[in-house]
């Protein structure tokens, strides 16, 4: 998406915005309107930068300092949007280092693997499919070809108007995909949106395997921050924004905003009121809906109510673990599982990390980090906690005689969930508001991107909108293409427009109304 035109910098009259929230979404907007000379004051309600994939420090056992985080975040090589604002203080990304594989197990014990995959859509799926023991040739005939005809033409919006109205689970059951297949390779998608599939768009699923599978060449390895998040981040990214001038006013949340009978708006924190020309919302579902509750005058009655009926997907849990011996060398450094119960990746962090590759060089030990998603709302975390360990121990076998020097466990529920049927509702970036634009993981692009791509990408949409008002030009963007690549693919999506076949079990969506 080429940048909106303009002039290359503000000039004439100052003009200044808040952005509301900085995690990935508040520093891309931040980052683009800075960089363009606009006035920026970033809100932060916690003690650090990276909102989902923030840092803080915690003491451990042994008075020593380390990284506390909200878990493993893998970058995938399509996150063009989010590298583009990584490049910023690092051109060549030299603090990314790439995991050689993207291991999947399964308690049965199956074992999948996307290192040897093709990378070339469609061989890439045709690759998975006949290199992966989980598919036998009994199994493929049993399948059902005709419902796995919309992953080959993913366009958006159009997928959601398809497929938004089924849930993950009913569409990859419609496939008739051996039962193992669909837990390694279809549900690493579903429930890396911290979702049980009964309760996700299949829309979401299915623009996820297009963007990985049919939609890009760089597959599913990835890369991943070699310290910890702040050090190789966000402490790079905060010094950037000073440099053009942006404050950064962390552990500072906003009580309000209040839009003027003059078009600004007045943002009030416990320790003061400024006034603004521009805001930018980029929080998470709570966060966004409280403060819009607590700010009556924004919006209109529509999209408050847009607002309020946003959901959050079920708690999830990370658990870290520095053990006093370390786990096999031959492990992966990251390890996606199914059938372990509630566990679903383990992460041995010293294999990147340097921070815990010097804890372990110090002890002889392991920073193990597990993560458990979509658990019940009323699960007990001290209960589940011991579960993940449990697993770990059935996975690891050789952790059953570490001792737990120290950890630490999160739990949080604060992910956006992308119900069935719920695309039509979700807000856009633009608001009935003028000034007023949102940003997030949350926010509906209308472009094929997801996850941290999704929240980086729609903060340079929030600040190119803002520059187009004052006729200044944004910035560029890029994405996986839209729609099938090559002709194989074109053609069967093709013959398949012109049949008319529908999905299996398609339930009616909403329509798609406003931005």
């Amino acid at each position: 998406m080429p940048a909106p035109p303009g002039a290359t910098r503000l000039g004439g009259r100052p003009r200044s915005t808040a952005v509301v929230g900085g995690g990935i979404a508040g520093l891309a907007a931040a980052t683009a309107l800075a960089e363009r000379g606009v006035d920026v004051t970033l809100y932060e309600r916690e003690a650090y930068l990276g909102g989902r994939v923030g840092g803080w420090t915690t003491e451990l056992y042994d008075g020593t300092t380390a990284t506390m985080s909200r878990g493993f975040h893998a970058f995938f090589r399509q996150y063009y949007n989010l590298r583009a604002l990584l490049r910023r203080t690092d051109p060549r990304l030299d603090r990314l280092t790439g995991l050689p594989d993207y291991p999947l197990k399964h308690r049965d014990g199956l074992h999948d693997s996307f290192r040897r995959v093709p990378r070339t859509p469609p061989m890439s799926a045709l690759g998975f499919v006949a290199l992966s023991p989980s598919f036998r040739w009994k199994d493929l005939v049993a399948m059902n070809p005709v419902a796995a005809l919309p992953l080959l033409d993913v366009r958006v919006p159009q997928v959601y108007a398809e497929l938004d109205g089924v849930s993950a689970d009913d569409f990859l059951r419609s496939l008739r995909f051996p039962e193992a297949a669909r837990h390694l390779a279809f549900e690493v998608f579903s429930r890396s949106f911290f979702a049980d599939p009964r309760e996700l768009s299949a829309a979401e699923m299915v623009l996820m395997f297009h963007i990985y599978f049919l939609g890009s060449s760089e597959g599913l390895l990835f890369d991943v921050p070699d310290d910890p998040f702040p050090t190789a981040l966000w402490d790079p990214l905060a010094k950037h924004l000073a440099r053009h001038g942006a404050e950064l006013r962390l552990s500072t949340p906003v009580q309000n905003v209040t839009p003027g009978a003059d078009g600004t708006f007045t943002v009030a924190t416990d320790r003061e009121e400024q006034p603004y020309d521009s805001v930018v919302l980029a929080l998470d579902t709570g966060g966004l809906s409280s403060l819009v509750g607590r700010s009556p005058g924004l919006g209109d009655a529509a999209w408050r109510e847009r607002i309020a009926r946003l959901r959050t997907a079920p708690p999830f849990l990370v658990s870290r673990l520095w053990l006093d011996r370390p786990v096999d060398p031959g492990r992966p450094g990251f390890l996606g599982t199914a059938g372990y119960g509630s566990l679903d990746n383990v992460s041995v962090l010293e294999r990147w990390e340097q921070e815990a590759a010097r804890f372990s060089a110090r002890t002889g030990g392991s920073v193990v980090e597990l993560h458990g998603y979509a658990l019940p709302e009323n699960a007990d975390p001290d209960a589940e906690a011991r579960h993940l360990i449990d697993q770990l121990r059935s996975v690891y076998p050789e952790t059953r005689d570490a001792r737990i020097l120290d950890a630490r466990h999160e739990w949080r529920q604060d992910c956006p969930l992308f119900p069935v049927g719920g695309y039509a509702d979700r807000p856009g970036v633009r608001t009935p508001q003028q000034g007023l634009v949102l940003a997030g993981d949350l926010v509906r692009t209308d472009l094929p991107v997801a996850l941290m791509e999704r929240a980086a990408t729609s903060g340079f949409l929030a600040a190119n909108a803002l520059l187009e008002t004052w006729a200044v030009r944004g910035h560029p963007l890029w994405t996986v293409p839209d729609g099938s690549r090559g002709p194989l693919l074109r053609a069967l999506a093709s013959a398949r427009h012109r049949s008319g076949i529908t999905t299996p079990g398609r339930r009616r969506a909403r329509r798609v109304t406003g931005g």
